[in-house]
């Protein structure tokens, strides 16, 4: 065995002693299965409603031609809803651990800083609010209970919007001091999907109260387009968190106990 598999392999036992197993995951590595969950079910569930499920995932009281589901009809199918669930359900506990890291962050970055300190906590309670929408709005399809699928929507929708707001600000002022290009760069994607994400939203609920007030054609189309837009916009703000906590890891202790103690 080479020195690299001894380094991997550190649970075996050392001079009669069982060493702890670690397990070293990089944070970025992490972040990028956190995201890629959501994105690739997604996209499974939009494919597989339009190729087989076209009439169920498109049809509107309207009764107008329509040429995209919704995401909210592609997971309400199935099998999508199963796909959507099983990922969603992996994705929830790692980014439970981002938003945790974010705010032990914060918190040392801004040790005298109140403003600061006080958005950090905001923070946090946002980002877990947005987990809690979107694990309500998974589970609770539109098909079984529109009411509680649309409220934690709703709550996603508007609790991912100002996570987003108290972050950038935050990522300024952390900008203003800092010398890494990481953290400027990391700063200025931020508010680019920010700004996409917020236009995306406004587009959306503009074609949406459009197509509900008018039954015009083509105005489902361009809500669901939109709607794309702001939960691609969602994970790609997420996804700046791998140059946030580039050089981290993520680490699995696992040791027997010493009954002798």
């Amino acid at each position: 065995m080479n020195r690299l598999e001894a380094n991997m392999l550190q649970g075996s036992s050392v001079l009669g002693h069982e060493r702890p197993l670690v397990i070293r995951v990089s944070f970025a590595t992490c972040v990028r299965t956190t995201v890629c969950l959501p994105l690739l079910g997604l996209i499974t569930c939009v494919l597989i409603s339009s190729v087989f499920h076209f009439e169920d995932s498109t049809g509107t009281h309207c009764q107008v031609p329509n040429y995209l589901p919704s995401i909210s009809a592609s997971i309400s199918l199935s099998p999508e809803c199963h796909i959507w669930r099983f990922c969603i359900g992996l994705h929830s506990a790692p980014r439970l651990l981002v938003a945790f890291t974010y705010f032990k962050f914060y918190k040392t970055r801004f040790a005298s800083k109140f403003a600061e300190g006080s958005l950090s906590c905001l923070s946090l309670a946002f980002s877990l609010s947005e987990n809690l929408g979107l694990l309500l709005l998974t589970y609770v399809s539109s098909s079984e209970t529109y009411f509680v699928h649309k409220e934690g929507f709703v709550l996603f929708l508007v609790s991912s919007l100002i996570y987003m707001l108290i972050t950038c600000r935050l990522w300024k002022a952390i900008k203003k001091y800092s010398l890494s290009p990481e953290d400027a760069k990391s700063h200025r994607w931020k508010v680019r999907c920010l700004l996409l994400n917020m236009s995306s939203c406004a587009f959306a609920g503009f074609f949406f109260w459009k197509h509900n007030m008018y039954c015009e054609s083509g105005s489902y189309t361009f809500f669901a387009l939109f709607e794309y837009l702001v939960v691609f916009s969602n994970m790609a703000f997420h996804l700046t968190a791998v140059w946030d906590f580039k050089s981290r890891e993520v680490m699995v202790i696992s040791s027997s106990e010493d009954k002798t103690f």
